[in-house]
């Protein structure tokens, strides 16, 4: 795909879940001017590995993700969009501003399921919703540890790793995983060593509130 309309954020988007954006940048509100008007009104975001977004001069990973709008409101002074995420991508290159970043992308190959990872998808599940749900305590969770996700497998796979209550470097190497059974069992083994963090954090919450009584 040449001059892809991109937008890097300091967070990482997995496909097939949902992103929030307030955009009030002047070149970025060019760039959803421009998409109302696309046949898809999709964008790629990557993640800024370092510096900051406003003003350019960030440095930005190769990897991202599609993002397509599905809703734009008017604010005083921004534009509210909802978009959600679609296949992965890897940036060839990046070409001069237009206002806004753009660059040539591939589109990675998506994760392929077999019916032998049910038992594997089933415990991420397990351990991801326990685990936000701790992070929930300590109101620190990303998404509602309830909350409902796709019956497709393959996309529920991706919205448990955006449920997990993990760093966005973390987040990262998920977004990397060349197959399934990697995603799965790394988003287990990294909710797993994030899970004693968030038991002690918890309980000096709970000390912290039983001194003050």
């Amino acid at each position: 795909m040449d001059a892809v309309p991109m937008f890097p954020l300091g967070s990482v988007l997995f496909p097939h879940t949902p992103l929030a954006l307030r955009v009030f940048e002047p070149r970025y509100l060019t760039m959803m001017g421009r998409l109302l008007d696309a046949e898809d009104p999709s964008f790629g975001v990557v993640l800024i590995e370092r510096g900051l977004e406003s003003g350019g001069g960030d440095e930005r990973s190769a990897l991202g993700t599609m993002a397509r709008i599905v809703r734009i409101e008017a604010g005083a002074a921004a534009l509210f969009v909802i978009a959600v995420g679609r296949e992965r991508i890897t940036v060839d290159r990046w070409g001069a501003d237009d206002p806004h970043p753009v660059a040539d992308v591939a589109t990675v190959e998506p994760l392929r399921w077999s019916d032998d990872l049910l038992p594997l998808r089933r415990e991420a599940e397990r351990v991801v919703r326990r685990v936000a749900t701790l992070a929930a305590v300590l109101d620190e969770a990303r998404w509602d540890p309830d909350t409902e996700i796709s019956d497709d497998p393959v996309e529920s796979s991706w919205q448990l790793a955006a449920m997990a209550p993990l760093g966005e470097y973390d987040r990262f190497r998920l977004l990397g995983s060349t197959t399934l059974t990697e995603l799965l069992t790394r988003l287990i083994d990294l909710c797993l060593e994030e899970e004693p963090v968030l038991v002690a954090r918890a309980a000096d919450v709970a000390e912290s509130d039983g001194d003050e009584l």
